[in-house]
C-alpha cells in the first residue's frame, strides 16, 4: 500500500510553457537516491535550467536542481546530476523521432509525487520566436479585458 494517495505537486516550470509551445506531455517516473528523495518530499526542487534527452535509448534528465538534504551526511547527492527516467521503450522512441524532426525539445514541466512515487512530466515542445510570446500575451491580456467588461456589465444589471 503506498505512503500517499493521490498528486503532490513538487514543482513546475511556469518559463517553459511561455517559451515553448506544448505538443505532447508524457509522465515518466526518476531513478533517485534517497537523500533526492527526501529533499522533495520537503519541496526542494528547481526546474527552470532543466532538460531531457534520449542517449543509447534511454531517456535522462539533466540540469534539474534538487538540493540536498539538510540532514544528509556524506551520502548526500549532487545537485545537478544526469538523473534516468523511466518510461516505455515505445514511448522513448516515438518521442525520439518527433525530437530528430529538428526544432523539437524535451522540456520538463512538472516534478510530483503519484501514490508516493515521484515522476516528472516532461513535454515535446518548439521553441516560440519572441513575436510569439508577444502575440500570446496580447491574447491573454485582451480575454481578461473582456472578461472585466463582461462581469462589469452583468454586475451593473443587478
Amino acid at each position: 500500500m503506498p505512503r500517499e494517495i493521490g498528486e503532490k505537486v513538487v514543482s513546475t516550470n511556469r518559463k517553459a510553457r511561455h517559451d515553448y509551445l506544448i505538443e505532447e506531455t508524457y509522465e515518466a517516473g526518476m531513478v533517485l537516491s534517497g537523500t533526492e528523495v527526501k529533499s522533495l518530499r520537503a519541496g526542494r526542487a528547481s526546474l527552470v535550467d532543466g532538460y531531457a534527452f534520449i542517449e543509447n535509448g534511454e531517456i535522462w534528465l539533466d540540469a534539474v536542481h534538487i538540493q540536498e538534504y539538510v540532514a544528509g551526511t556524506w551520502t548526500n547527492h549532487p545537485p545537478r546530476r544526469k538523473r534516468k527516467l523511466l518510461m516505455h521503450k515505445q514511448e522513448i522512441i516515438k518521442i525520439s523521432h518527433k525530437t530528430k524532426e529538428g526544432g523539437y525539445t524535451l522540456v520538463p514541466l512538472r516534478l510530483y509525487f503519484k501514490n508516493g512515487n515521484a515522476k516528472v512530466e516532461i513535454a515535446v515542445a518548439k521553441g516560440k520566436k519572441e513575436y510569439d510570446k508577444r502575440q500570446t500575451l496580447r491574447e491573454r491580456q485582451d480575454k481578461r479585458e473582456s472578461d472585466r467588461a463582461i462581469s462589469a456589465r452583468n454586475n451593473l444589471g443587478d
